[in-house]
């Protein structure tokens, strides 16, 4: 049963989020949980807005000496598309 965003409780908000932030896709995630896909869509941006907020919030005066990206940049950072020459040649 498909439901509306507006109608989603908190346990089911959290596992739409839960789904998302072990890496499922937003189209698996709609499945998992039985919502449809545009639901899931719409919960990203106040996600994203909610976690600015906590970490505007409560990330204060840290010094950072050294800082460790997350690898999901490297994977789209080299799609093939935007491969430098020497890039390919090491695939």
């Amino acid at each position: 049963m498909m439901m509306c965003m507006n109608r989603l409780s908190t346990p089911e908000r959290s596992r739409l989020i839960a789904g998302l932030v072990e890496g499922n896709s937003l189209r698996s995630t709609s499945r998992m949980c039985g919502v449809a896909f545009n639901t899931v869509l719409k919960l990203v941006p106040q996600i994203g807005t909610v976690c600015a907020d906590y970490h505007d919030r409560h990330v204060r005066n840290l010094r950072a000496r050294r800082i460790q990206c997350d690898e999901i940049w490297q994977f789209v950072g080299a799609k093939k598309k935007n491969a430098t020459p020497k890039q390919k040649a090491d695939g």
